[in-house]
């Protein structure tokens, strides 16, 4: 494990301890309030019912369990569009990162990369690398491989990072090659900067430069490149803080931070844009981004709001620990979703350092107490 990964490690048990013993914040769901501390004697992060079962207290990993038993063949996501139901690799992204980040289900998490690495899966989802090659995608899948512990340069046959610096522009502007057109964005461009500053070659400067300059005047950032009126938004600024801080660029992160701090909701979530009502996503990434940018105030804040979207131990024992989207209740069609990022937020962990290195195999379920026997 790098360096970097040990430093940022053990934010996720300083988010859990903090909060519990912060009267002003809440320290968990309701459910999870009522299950009793474990032993001393018990590993912190899981232990194992009487069928042999893991089990856990911890949010993070408690979500990264119900999200791996979600797994389509136990390997990928699916998205249904008019009744048809296409394979996901975006989704199933989010979710091998979010077993990294809450150090758990690593059987799921391998089996979702062994899909991922399929030739038409890949291909699929990054273009055929000549007439078609999306940066955005690249970055991410790229991302994930790293975190994986896996040859990047040999992912089913593609050299990930040889491919997205051949999508670097003249600009700095990491950009789709594609007869539809470009869609690349703010979020694209970050996260290759991360994946690349993993990189023995780094990241290219004017790339870090190129988002840099994309910067709000508010501090934020928007999630499309060149419009009008820039427009910041939470989760490409999550994003945005985040690869600068990697980058060397503290200045500009600081900024991108101030200003989520400044648009966190009375709830401690965050909304996405044009919205007001608080959200797991957005909540989630810019957790993410605060707990490792030193703003433990306004990060836990964010990590209490998460806590309260989980599904406890009240809920239907084939839901618990998941995260639901909002306060309007649970809804299977985003659920997965919304928890694959929550997990980020959760664990206080951010993308730069994130490893899958000693993640337990197991995908575990939420601890609770053994029902009341009946007199």
């Amino acid at each position: 494990m790098s360096a970097s990964a040990l430093r940022r490690r053990p934010l996720r048990l300083l988010a859990i301890s903090a909060l519990a013993l912060t009267a002003t914040l809440p320290a968990a769901t309701a459910a999870q309030a009522a299950t009793p501390v474990p032993a001393p004697t018990a590993p912190a992060s899981s232990v194992s019912s009487a069928s042999g079962d893991a089990t856990t207290y911890r949010p993070d990993a408690a979500a990264a369990g119900w999200l791996a038993r979600q797994l389509v063949n136990g390997d990928h996501f699916e998205s249904v569009f008019d009744g048809t139901a296409y394979p996901d690799q975006g989704l199933t992204i989010d979710a091998v990162l979010a077993f990294a980040a809450a150090g758990s289900a690593d059987q799921a998490a391998a089996r979702a990369t062994a899909w991922l690495a399929r030739p038409e899966i890949l291909s699929g989802y990054l273009g055929d690398g000549t007439t078609e090659a999306y940066a955005g995608a690249t970055a991410k899948l790229l991302l994930a491989a790293e975190v994986r512990g896996t040859a990047p340069s040999a992912f089913g046959g593609v050299d990930l990072p040889a491919r997205l610096r051949s999508l670097l522009t003249p600009s700095g502007r990491f950009s789709d090659r594609s007869q539809w057109g470009d869609y690349s964005n703010a979020f694209g461009q970050s996260l290759a900067l991360i994946a690349l500053q993993r990189t023995p070659g780094g990241a290219p400067a004017s790339a870090v430069d190129f988002l840099a300059a994309a910067q709000c005047a508010d501090g934020g950032f928007p999630v499309a490149f060149g419009q009008a009126t820039c427009t910041s938004d939470t989760d490409a600024t999550a994003l945005a803080a985040q690869a600068l801080a990697a980058t060397g660029r503290s200045a500009k992160a600081k900024a991108g931070l101030d200003w989520l701090t400044a648009h966190q909701n009375t709830d401690g979530g965050f909304a996405a844009a044009g919205a007001t009502a608080s959200n797991a996503n957005s909540t989630g990434l810019a957790t993410a981004a605060l707990l490792p940018g030193g703003r433990f105030i306004s990060g836990l804040k964010g990590w209490s709001s998460l806590v309260k979207l989980q599904q406890g131990c009240s809920a239907d024992p084939a839901v618990r620990g998941a995260v639901a989207y909002d306060a309007s209740g649970f809804n299977p069609a985003n659920a997965a979703r919304a928890t694959a990022q929550a997990v980020l937020g959760l664990s206080g962990q951010g993308l730069a350092g994130l490893s899958a290195h000693g993640a337990r195999p197991s995908a575990p379920t939420l601890a609770c107490p053994a029902p009341a026997a009946r007199p």
